[in-house]
């Protein structure tokens, strides 16, 4: 490959879960195995599952997990703007990776999103300047004609920066070829003549059988298709929300390894509101014999042998949830009764006796459950730290995100938090990807659980992670015209591509 910095390619999709995060992490992986210099960016994303980079900034995981893929260190200039969603109408504004505000829906795209493309170029530019590659991963679809005179994340950038646009396709939902030529026909022609081509993804059968589907879209629109990967069980990167999390998806979907003890570890995992970094829990999967669940009934607690109440972005309308499903009563029983039960951030805070929240539900003084003996203050300022401490004998590392300030009044020290009986708490995400410190707290929770269940010695998360983006490396490498993408990320898109009618309607281009 020739190489110069400034190279780069904007992974669009047909819809959301199309699989841009993903194709866009497997280039990421197949480029720097040849020798290539290349970052991840996404200019907008709105997600409740983040990450803390070295310098304390909040960017999204899926960003943070395709720097991995890219054997970079993540930074804010990869993902510059990050919206937390409070409810369906309004969410926090991360910029550069601090909290600016809230924002309802109709506030941030009726001028503060626009306003913030500057920013947007800037980081895209100082990434294009340092790597010889820059993949960029679009939001939703680029055809949102409704966003697109605002859009920062999709064609505004491509246009702006000049970037080619690979526009990707879950064949697996069907309607694949009228996604892709509707995509392109509503574009107006200045954003049409950066769409370079397409990629199908999540195939299932004979690709033969495809082949004159390709030939005529390609006959429709001018444009070719750059590879059509195969459906792979297993295989994905963290996620920007749902529940479809890669190490948890494999687990569940492949041949699991039998436990190296009699029995299995059952986790059930409390679906709350706003459940943010449930990816805390796919190093949980991941060991053999540990079968992981969410849940949202208390008889679905009744055969668990651990209890996890994860992050969130709303701890009083969690804790309301709880009481309305009976599901705080049963975790009451639980602590009763010595059997186990977690709390990840919010879901910490959860089981406090009391939260003062005038920052994110602005309820005030809200009972918790009671279950440690903690009190909760919300803070104006966030807390984001890469925190490193020891629990149970073993080093774990970790990282904080969270505006609730915990005031530890009992019970033994855990991590930041504390536990009593077989009751932890803890702000700290990402903790249990400490191989040793994880091991250590299942052997704990086997106990009080009375299960004969054995860690296995030889599970390294770490590891797994670098498997699944090698997976994803191997899949573009494989599945895709390799050359033709290298000369899309190097040169831009083809010249003379054909305008496709109607084009965007008007004001919205």
């Amino acid at each position: 490959m020739s190489r110069r910095r400034g190279g780069g390619l904007l992974v669009a999709g047909t819809t959301s879960d199309a699989g841009k995060s993903v194709v866009t992490a497997g280039i990421c992986r197949w480029l720097v195995r040849q020798g290539v210099k290349v970052a991840p960016f996404k200019g907008q994303n709105m997600s409740l599952n983040s990450f803390v980079t070295r310098e304390g900034a909040e960017i999204g995981r899926a960003q943070a997990m395709q720097a991995r893929a890219a054997r970079v260190e993540p930074s804010a200039l990869m993902n510059p703007v990050l919206l937390k969603p409070g409810s369906d109408r309004s969410s926090q504004v991360v910029l550069m990776g601090k909290p600016v505000g809230e924002l309802s829906a109709r506030g941030y795209h009726g001028g503060r999103q626009e306003a913030l493309l500057g920013t947007v170029l800037e980081c895209l530019e100082e990434l294009r300047g340092t790597y010889e590659a820059v993949i960029c991963e679009g939001a939703g679809s680029p055809a949102e004609i409704n966003l697109r005179r605002t859009d920062i994340v999709n064609m505004g950038i491509a246009r702006a920066a000049r970037l080619p646009v690979l526009v990707v396709g879950d064949i697996d939902r069907g309607g694949v070829f009228a996604s892709f030529f509707g995509t392109t026909a509503l574009l107006a022609p200045e954003d049409q003549e950066l769409i370079a081509g397409y990629l199908v993804n999540k195939f299932r059968g004979d690709v033969s059988l495809l082949e004159p589907g390709l030939e005529m879209l390609h006959g429709l629109t001018g444009r070719r298709t750059y590879g059509v990967l195969p459906y792979a069980h297993g295989l994905g990167i963290d996620e920007e929300d749902g529940l479809r999390v890669s190490l948890r998806g494999a687990v569940r979907e492949s041949v699991v390894a039998p436990p190296v003890g009699e029995d299995v570890l059952r986790v059930a995992v409390c679906a709350v509101p706003l459940m943010s970094n449930f990816t805390d829990v796919d190093a949980l999967a991941a060991e053999p014999g540990v079968v992981v669940r969410f849940v949202d009934r208390a008889e679905e607690l009744t055969d668990a042998d651990l209890v996890v109440v994860p992050g969130t972005r709303g701890t009083v309308r969690a804790l309301e949830w709880l009481r309305e499903r009976g599901l705080a009563a049963a975790l009451a029983r639980r602590a009763a009764e010595g059997r186990p039960v977690l709390g990840i951030c919010g879901g910490f805070q959860a089981l406090s006796e009391q939260i003062d929240d005038e920052v994110e539900s602005k309820a005030g003084r809200v009972p918790g459950l009671g279950l440690l003996p903690v009190r909760v203050r919300f803070a104006v300022d966030k807390t984001l730290a890469r925190p490193v401490g020891d629990a149970l004998g073993e080093t774990v590392e970790g990282y904080e995100i969270h505006h609730g300030v915990a005031d530890v009044l009992g019970g033994d020290p855990f991590l930041d938090g504390c536990r009593v009986g077989s009751v932890w708490g803890t702000h700290w995400h990402g903790s249990l990807e400490s191989d040793g410190f994880r091991r250590a707290f299942l052997r704990e929770v086997a106990s009080a659980a009375g299960r004969r269940f054995v860690p296995a010695p030889g599970t390294c998360f770490d590891a797994l992670r670098e498997e699944q983006l090698d997976r994803l490396g191997d899949l573009i490498e494989e599945y895709a015209d390799t050359d033709a993408l290298w000369r899309l990320v190097e040169s831009g898109a083809p010249a003379g591509l054909p305008f496709i009618p109607p084009g965007a309607p008007g004001g919205s281009s």
